[in-house]
């Protein structure tokens, strides 16, 4: 079993060190050092939640080390394993042919199938990756969800207004305005509410279709 107190980075280094050898037999050795974390890509919020890793050349860092990050939504730890081969091959390629020519021979050679650009373990290295598994231990990491759940609203809450689920900045939709007609029309309060732009409330505030003038809410 995996000890309680060994790391997600710490695992994954260890799994590197063994990985070492298979890269020296395919003609791609693997370079001295190699920084690797749990981490998004760098991408859209759209485009993290289906890229499972990235590396980065060693020219975009200070140090002049390959930076591997593997996606959090990913915990399973066979499927990590030959996420990370796929990383390792452009690390020790350092990113040079994209997912051609050197990358998809020693793809091939390590039995990674299928697109390139999104390998799977052939059946062969899918058992070996099992066996692996069993060696390093499980994957010290619990599989990040937020891509795939969102707060329900409370009784009574717009459901527009979710809660926050990070401490980062509010997707694009939520910098939209609540307005709201404050009016009545025969004898009740009319409440139609509807969202926009800052930009637009500058041109002038909206009417319900009632014909009440909205206001902010």
């Amino acid at each position: 079993m995996t000890a309680p107190t060994q790391t997600r980075e710490t695992w994954l280094h260890k799994a590197i060190e063994v990985l070492r050898p298979r890269f020296i037999e395919a003609g791609l050795p693997l370079p001295e050092k190699i920084h690797v974390s749990v981490g998004f890509g760098g991408a859209a919020r759209a485009e993290n939640k289906n890229i499972l890793a990235v590396c980065w050349a060693r020219a975009a860092s200070a140090d002049g080390v390959n930076h591997i990050f593997i996606s959090p939504v990913m915990d399973d730890t066979a499927r990590v394993l030959d996420v990370l081969i796929h990383e390792l091959i452009h690390a020790a390629d350092d990113c040079t042919h994209g997912h051609k020519g050197a990358f998809a021979e020693t793809a091939t050679r390590l039995g990674l199938t299928g697109k390139m650009t999104a390998t799977v373990a052939s059946l062969e290295l899918a058992a070996e990756m099992i066996l692996l598994a069993e060696t390093l231990g499980e994957y010290p990491h619990g599989r990040f969800t937020a891509f795939d759940t969102a707060p329900a609203p409370k009784p009574g809450e717009d459901p527009a207004e979710k809660p926050r689920v990070s401490s980062g900045p509010s997707k694009q939709g939520t910098r939209q305005l609540k307005i709201q007609c404050q009016e009545e029309h025969d004898g009740e309060f009319c409440g139609y509410t509807a969202r926009t732009t800052a930009r637009w409330l500058e041109v002038g505030f909206p009417t319900c279709p009632a014909g009440g003038t909205m206001q902010l809410a």
